[in-house]
């Protein structure tokens, strides 16, 4: 194992903060797989995820069984971790800009289209190597101004030539679940089905916001998207990465055993790459699932203030009308039932207990597109 560090741009006078990348197996080596843990800050089972992950690829290393790459970053977001207001972590937003971490990374399809895209030919091989290469000459050019700027170039720099591409996330109270581009289900699948998702939720490019993962497997699949534009559909260029943001369970759910098994699922799934050498082909197990559309998804949000009192646990299976969680308003005693109208898998849902009025309370995962426009939340 390599540890490199990265210093950020100094954001106040007599501070600075660095961002550690610890590297296993050969640089250059293929397949080249990066993962990172905990870009929402205050998201921590992905951080306990990365622990048991880097003593199992340590390992797999000193046995000489690491065949390809594997960068990880086990605290993606050191300016969050440090943000505590009145006693509260707040990992999600940067305080100065009130900005999402996890949102507003470059456009990397369009600066691969401007330096190589006329330069894209017949060999597929070489047109990945040139886009891979352009993408990364230009992160390098460029000169950060800020802290948070800095984090997202740093983050981009270390994924942006890698064929898969693991963010380490969670939810409020969930089931472990996966969201992917569409153009990435086949070659993540296995990975669904070893950590046991009980949802996924796939969209194309362009769900909202730009965030880290979309951008780097947007880069192939929005690059095929110009190359049909223009005409020139006699242009290979596979989908080179395949990246997912993989939600695990509930903040809560920091547990030995759960990152234990779910470090255990990815080294699985790296020997499914080819990235280690495993011990015989293990075929994954069946999915307890099958991926819907992201649009499908259902937000169930309190028409009224009060306390949120909860009939349904997550990973319940539920028909259209199904009763979900009532709204109770001490104060007039009225008490409204929250129901599914479309119904599916309830696969997250509020960790607090108090409602304000609009309140996002829940989140249903059905089969059928329900939804248009921006599809992440802020």
């Amino acid at each position: 194992m390599h540890i490199q560090h990265h210093p950020l741009p100094c954001t106040s006078l007599g501070t600075e903060r660095t961002l550690t990348s610890l590297h296993f197996g050969r640089r250059g080596a293929r397949p080249k797989v990066y993962i990172q843990a905990s870009l929402h800050a205050d998201e921590l089972p992905g951080m306990l995820v990365a622990h048991h992950l880097r003593g199992l690829l340590t390992a797999l290393e000193d046995q000489g069984r690491l065949l390809g790459e594997v960068v990880l970053v086990p605290v993606a977001n050191p300016i969050g971790l440090a943000q505590r207001i009145d006693h509260r972590p707040l990992g999600r937003f940067e305080l100065a800009t009130s900005e999402n971490f996890n949102r507003h990374y470059p456009d990397l399809a369009e600066v691969a289209w401007q330096r190589v895209g006329a330069a894209l030919g017949s060999d597929p091989d070489a047109n990945v190597r040139r886009v891979r290469e352009a993408v990364l000459a230009w992160l390098e050019e460029q000169r950060p101004g800020t802290e948070l700027q800095g984090l997202r170039l740093q983050l981009l720099r270390l994924a942006a030539d890698a064929d898969v591409v693991l963010d380490l996330h969670c939810d409020f109270e969930a089931v472990l679940h996966l969201y992917s581009e569409t153009a990435c289900w086949p070659a993540l699948e296995p990975l669904a089905a070893w950590l046991g998702a009980q949802t996924v939720l796939v969209a194309d490019y362009g769900a909202g916001g730009q965030p880290f993962d979309e951008q780097l497997s947007g880069l192939w699949s929005q690059l095929r998207a110009r190359l049909a534009a223009a005409g020139r559909h006699d242009v290979p260029l596979s989908q080179a990465c395949a990246s997912t943001t993989v939600e695990l369970r509930g903040e809560a759910d920091v547990d030995h055993a759960l990152a234990a098994q779910d470090a255990q699922a990815i080294v699985r799934y790296l020997h499914h790459l080819g990235v280690t050498q495993g011990n015989g082909d293990e075929p994954p197990p069946a999915l307890r699932c099958a991926a819907t559309p992201l649009a499908g998804t259902e937000l169930l949000r309190a028409p009224h203030p009060g306390v949120i009192v909860f009939v349904a646990p997550v990973g319940s299976r539920l028909a259209p009308g199904a009763h979900v969680a009532d709204i109770v308003d001490p104060l007039s005693d009225q008490v409204t039932a929250l129901t599914t109208q479309h119904g599916g898998v309830l696969y997250a849902r509020a960790r607090e207990r108090y409602a304000w009025a609009g309140m996002e309370v829940a989140k249903v995962a059905g089969p059928q597109p329900i939804r248009r426009g921006p599809l992440l939340s802020a």
